[in-house]
């Protein structure tokens, strides 16, 4: 049994969440006595042999230019061969955008069980076994992959990225490029804003805050701890925020080290989107709120008076 683990990328650079797959994958190689290799689709910028240091032996690439962007259809044709070359057995995504749209497709070509979602690592005591979220997070299940390719989803913030030290080879996979069925026309993109995919820390407000002018509350928090900003569904319906900063089950999901909710009642829809987050804070002035139950941390209070001595205690405590 070998691992193959998919790097993810975005214009040339390598995204954080592929850290914690690839100290993943070497994990489950070296509780199956196996080795780990990474796999990359697409010109990178960033030093491939570096990534050696989360426990990988070998980083492949395909370097066709027709990858430097994301398109699943041609990413799925281009793993199924390079799987087929290399003959690996266990393939590892993170269950971000990217491999939710691409770890489905691959499972129907190699015809592999996938486990989406996963959070924590495989037990092969009796078979193949692996841990995931289900219900949006209110439960886990077990679930048994018996074919011979298995393909494993790892939830961000699911497993920490460890550095153990040395360098990988990098070796080009000579891959003949799919022929692209989906022409992109055009690309609207959000800049000067650290993505809430990405980010460790986030300060996210909802209609507590009454309105689009008082918003300065959560930007200044957020500034102060270097987070990025986020809202519930109904600041971005009501058009006080835009859409892609909604945080929730029809917005984005996010799993932030510490996820910091202000003036937000926590719907379950808004707690399927949030509940990845290692610690929540709670600010709400109402004792019975729903964000209580799920918050690690709570404060019942207004946030008119509450965020800003926060934000001046933060602000303090990294001038000392």
């Amino acid at each position: 049994m070998s691992v193959l683990v998919f790097i993810d990328q975005s214009e040339g650079h390598i995204k954080k969440a592929s850290y914690e797959v690839l100290s993943y994958g070497a994990k489950i190689a070296e509780l199956t006595g196996t080795t780990a290799d990474g796999i990359v689709l697409g010109t990178v910028q960033d030093d491939l042999p570096s990534l050696g240091r989360f426990g990988i032996r070998k980083v492949y690439q395909v370097s066709h230019e027709s990858l430097n962007g994301l398109d699943a259809q041609l990413y799925a044709d281009a793993l199924a061969k390079a799987i087929q070359q290399v003959g690996a057995d266990v393939v590892v995504f993170s269950h971000n955008v990217d491999g939710r749209t691409i770890a489905p497709r691959l499972s129907a070509r190699l015809k592999a069980g996938l486990v989406a979602g996963a959070v924590s690592l495989p037990d092969t005591s009796n078979g193949f076994v692996v841990k995931k979220n289900v219900f949006s997070g209110k439960a886990f299940a077990n679930v048994a992959v018996n074919t011979p390719v298995k393909i494993i989803s790892l939830n961000p913030n699911a497993y920490k990225a460890t550095e153990v030290g040395g360098t990988a080879e990098v070796v080009n996979l000579d891959i003949p490029a799919a022929t692209r069925k989906v022409t992109i026309t055009a690309v609207n993109k959000i800049s000067g804003e650290l993505p809430l995919t990405e980010a460790e820390l986030v300060v996210s407000g909802g209609r507590g805050l009454k309105g689009p002018e008082n918003w300065h509350l959560v930007e200044d928090l957020a500034k102060a701890l270097g987070a990025a900003t986020a809202c519930s569904r109904p600041v971005a319906d009501s058009h006080w925020r835009p859409h892609h900063e909604h945080v929730g089950q029809t917005g984005v999901v996010v799993s932030p080290n510490l996820y910091i909710a202000l003036g937000i009642s926590g719907s379950i829809q808004h707690l399927a989107g949030v509940n990845r987050s290692k610690v929540i804070v709670v600010v709400n002035k109402d004792p019975e709120a729903p964000f209580f139950k799920a918050a690690d941390y709570g404060i019942v209070g207004d946030v008119f008076d509450v965020v800003p001595k926060i934000t001046e205690a933060v602000k303090k405590l990294k001038q000392s």
